[in-house]
């Protein structure tokens, strides 16, 4: 049968360091490494395993469901907002002045079938372009070629 030391004098090899350190110091880390308690670090937080549950099935508060016909939210608007129970707002984004979209109408057929489809393009696109755009001088650049 094999015999441990067990003298003050015995020494053991750090995973880590390599060095020898006294039997008596030594300790396992989190992941088996025989270290010295000098070079022990312990096992980050992240690393340990989260506590699963269940998920929960019962709700805490609880309301019955409303429901909602369809109505137009805007005057002069022709879109409905339905949400089934939740009231929704509906922006109506048509800007005034140049900015305004023209809607064209216009029918695709391919193989027999005939679609009809519906573009918004700006009415002046070139207009808008050029007041999108920034006239800018920095600076003066001499170009040379020799």
């Amino acid at each position: 049968m094999a015999k441990y030391a067990q003298g003050n004098r015995s020494l053991a090899i750090s995973d880590r360091s390599g060095q020898a350190f006294p039997y008596q110091e030594m300790v396992t880390e989190w992941n088996g490494s025989f270290v010295h308690i000098s070079e022990y670090e312990e096992k980050h937080p992240q690393i340990r395993r989260k506590r699963v549950t269940a998920d929960a099935i019962a709700l805490q508060k609880v309301r019955s469901q409303k429901f909602q016909q369809p109505q137009t939210v805007a005057s002069n608007d022709n879109t409905l907002a339905d949400s089934g129970g939740t009231v929704v707002g509906v922006a109506n984004l048509t800007l005034p002045g140049d900015f305004a979209f023209e809607t064209f109408d216009t029918e695709v057929t391919s193989n027999g079938i005939t679609t009809s489809l519906q573009t918004m393009q700006p009415r002046d696109p070139s207009l808008q372009n050029r007041r999108r755009e920034a006239s800018t001088l920095l600076g003066n650049v001499t170009v040379s070629i020799s």
